[in-house]
């Protein structure tokens, strides 16, 4: 696979890179990324995996537009509300960059439907705002054995991880019991500035690009925890568990992913 003149002009910035090469940008034309959720975290995610030049990009959003979203999910305009997430995001991210292959999927993440999904694909990016379903995007992305990148935004304060089936700890790992329900206010009670969720959603699209392409390390076994009221950054270190219901069985060869 070689890139053309115009991928050559496009990508150029990023093709100067000390850190990055040729080779790199053949394995993100390559590569195909699923991003759950196109709202506050999974406008900037998808927005820079497609400026990147990800080949294939599936975004998954079971809802429509709402005017109170537009403070905070910048793939949304003021004409776009009551459309369908999806594909509005799909369309907008076409305009952006038609070298990538975008594939809306209108649809709820659900038990049935999330393995097929997450299928083949050699990135998933978490930006749900639900915590089963950043469960069910874990327990699927650890059965196909695909690299998972996990956050949350709330208020002024984010986490971002990044997770290799079979190599790094998971989210179970991290986190072995969803909190029960109402214990954890959500964005609708507690807020969200949008800002703070563009600068977690671009760490997510960071992360991902780095376990497309080898640079840089990634967030494997670290949890970056945020404070956007005074940009205070902690680190905490995770590990894998021996018993993990969504893990420990995963093969050694997930860890080529």
């Amino acid at each position: 696979m070689t890139l053309s003149d115009s991928e050559l002009e496009r990508y150029s910035r990023q093709l100067v890179m000390p850190e990055w090469s040729g080779e790199a940008q053949e394995r993100l034309k390559r590569a195909s990324a699923i991003v759950v959720g196109v709202g506050a975290l999974g406008s900037p995610a998808a927005t820079y995996l497609a400026a990147a030049g990800v080949g294939r990009i599936g975004i998954v959003d079971s809802d429509a537009v709402e005017l109170s979203n537009l403070h905070r999910q910048p793939l949304h305009y003021t004409p776009d509300v009551g459309g369908a997430k999806a594909e509005n995001a799909a369309v907008k991210l076409s305009f952006l960059n038609p070298e990538v292959q975008l594939e809306p999927y209108p649809v709820r993440l659900e038990p049935t439907n999330a393995g097929p999904i997450v299928a083949g694909a050699d990135v998933v990016v978490d930006c749900s705002d639900s915590f089963a379903t950043r469960y069910l995007v874990n327990d699927a992305s650890c059965a196909e054995g695909v690299a998972l990148v996990e956050a949350g935004v709330l208020g002024l304060s984010g986490l971002v991880t990044s997770i290799r089936p079979g190599r790094s700890a998971c989210y179970r790992c991290a986190f072995p019991v969803e909190p029960p329900e109402g214990s954890v206010p959500s964005c609708r009670e507690a807020g969200v500035l949008g800002a703070m969720a563009g600068i977690v959603g671009s760490i997510q699209a960071l992360e991902a690009l780095k376990l497309l392409t080898g640079v840089g390390e990634p967030l494997l076994d670290r949890i970056l925890q945020l404070d956007g009221a005074d940009l205070r950054q902690t680190i905490v270190a995770t590990e894998r568990r021996a018993g993990c219901p969504a893990c420990a069985a995963v093969p050694a060869a997930a860890e080529s992913r």
